[in-house]
């Protein structure tokens, strides 16, 4: 970790999104005051753009926001140095704990065994510790060691330029991005189903029926089954339900006419899209993949690439920040628009 450096925030804009202000606060209510001052007390473009909150048992406390990393110190301030930043207490971490259970890990014990829990707001918190593992599998974790509090964003807009390239005839296109790990894809894929859903009048489109497969409960970011993030008012979310299964699902129950979902790429996950193409209905999804080329060499995407089967290809990337799009493709790989640019809402 010593390549963490503070970042200069002299003449430069990390753009915010309006509300994050009162999003940060259902994660600090969460946290011991020593840790949520501190936070509360970062500049003001840091807190705005902050994507990530780590705290370690016995170690120091850690940030990650659009433009970089680095450690906390108690008041607030940034440091490159780890020996000079606050360090979180075992308390620290057992009140965090029980504020985010409610004091019940036992009620939360499903959401243990994969690792993470979502809170109000769509926030997602992983947790890490010594795993109690049965027969082979996790049944839950205990000991717990680190937390990852990871803010849940929209930025409506980000897709609106897009979403033109994504019609047909007033048809929503076979899509899927392209993305190395925080280059914004979910919450650009967040956006193509909010606009989807509620249609964009510029374009004489009146929204269509979603159905989104939310396995990991980030596209939604949904609490208590309703959705805390803004995906249309046409959208049905089936939350942290296993892709494959939820994809039939939806096309069984729902009627839509769009199916979404994030990081797709099991084998049993990309058999489910010929029977999605069979019953008319489009998907949008998301893949851990920085080319298309890297994509072709894992197990199954061949052939659905080389078919066509995606009428639309989005490579993002960070070059001008999260949510960059490199290229925007057609199903035969030709070039619809070149990078980088990125949508009119700002980064992802």
């Amino acid at each position: 970790m010593g390549s963490i450096m503070p970042v200069s925030l002299a003449g430069r804009e990390i753009r915010g999104q309006a509300g994050n202000a009162g999003s940060l606060a259902d994660l600090l209510s969460l946290l011991p005051p020593a840790i949520s001052t501190s936070l509360d007390a970062l500049p003001v473009e840091v807190k705005n753009a902050l994507e990530e909150i780590r705290l370690r048992r016995e170690r120091p406390l850690q940030v990650r926001w659009d433009a970089g990393e680095g450690w906390v110190q108690a008041g607030g301030a940034l440091t490159s140095v780890p020996d000079r930043a606050y360090i979180v207490s075992e308390n620290d971490l057992n009140l965090t704990i029980q504020a985010l259970t409610r004091s019940s890990l036992y009620a939360l014990e499903e959401e243990l065994r994969s690792g993470y829990i979502t809170v109000r707001g769509g926030h997602r918190v992983g947790l890490v510790g010594e795993a109690v593992v049965r027969q082979g599998e996790v049944q839950t974790l205990k000991n717990f060691s680190g937390l990852n509090l990871r803010l849940a964003r929209s930025v409506p807009g980000c897709a609106r330029n897009l979403v033109p390239y994504l019609l047909e005839q007033g048809r929503p296109l076979n899509t899927l991005i392209l993305s190395p790990p925080r280059c914004g894809k979910t919450t650009l894929l967040r956006d193509i189903i909010r606009l989807f859903s509620s249609g964009m009048a510029e374009l004489r489109f009146s929204g269509v029926t979603v159905g989104v497969v939310d396995e990991r409960s980030e596209i939604a970011g949904c609490w208590l089954g309703v959705p805390q993030l803004d995906v249309g008012p046409q959208t049905d979310v089936l939350d942290r339900c296993p892709k494959a299964a939820g994809m039939l699902m939806l096309l069984r129950s729902m009627g839509p006419e769009v199916i979404a979902t994030d990081e797709i790429g099991r084998p049993e996950e990309l058999a489910v899209l010929q029977d999605v193409l069979n019953a008319g209905v489009s998907i949008v999804a998301s893949a851990h993949a920085g080319s298309i080329e890297e994509l072709k060499n894992r197990p199954g995407w061949r052939p659905l690439l080389e078919r066509g089967f995606w009428q639309r290809l989005i490579i993002l990337s960070r070059a001008l920040g999260p949510g960059t799009i490199e290229g925007l493709l057609n199903g035969e790989g030709h070039t619809l628009r070149r990078g980088p640019w990125r949508g009119e809402g700002g980064p992802c």
